[in-house]
């Protein structure tokens, strides 16, 4: 999956020029690339994670919607130049169909990526302490 997201973000890279807003376009390149490398290194530490079944699986999920969405929700603005929440990149408001679906892919996957980081942390800490303990 993360091979995946990276070739998405490289592929997007050789359209920068062709978007309505290239500034966000670019930054959509370096979002699938940056969470492409991010599933990567998440899958040579996953197994290290004690975490239970439900908890893996659950981040798991969250993980594989929170960086696949955020690559769409910045392709979504720089192909339309909106995306009023991210005004460094350039992005204008839009209607409110098209600023209520960027804003809801932005905050959800946000919360994901929140916890993804929360559960990743406390799975490898116990991971660490077993560790400890065995020594």
């Amino acid at each position: 999956m993360g091979l995946t997201l990276f070739l998405f973000g490289l592929a997007v890279g050789l359209f920068v020029q062709n978007m309505s807003n290239p500034r966000m376009a670019l930054s959509a390149h370096l979002e699938g690339v940056m969470n492409g490398m991010f599933l990567v290194i998440l899958g040579l530490i996953w197994n290290q994670l004690i975490l239970s079944s439900t908890a893996l699986k659950t981040t798991f999920w969250l993980v594989i919607y929170g960086t696949f969405v955020n690559l769409i929700a910045v392709i979504i603005a720089a192909m339309s130049g909106n995306g009023k929440m991210m005004p460094i990149a350039g992005g204008q408001e839009g209607t409110r169909a098209i600023e209520g679906l960027i804003s809801f892919l932005l905050i959800s996957l946000s919360l994901c990526m929140l916890a993804v980081c929360i559960i990743v942390l406390f799975g490898f800490y116990k991971h660490m302490k077993q560790k400890t303990v065995e020594q």
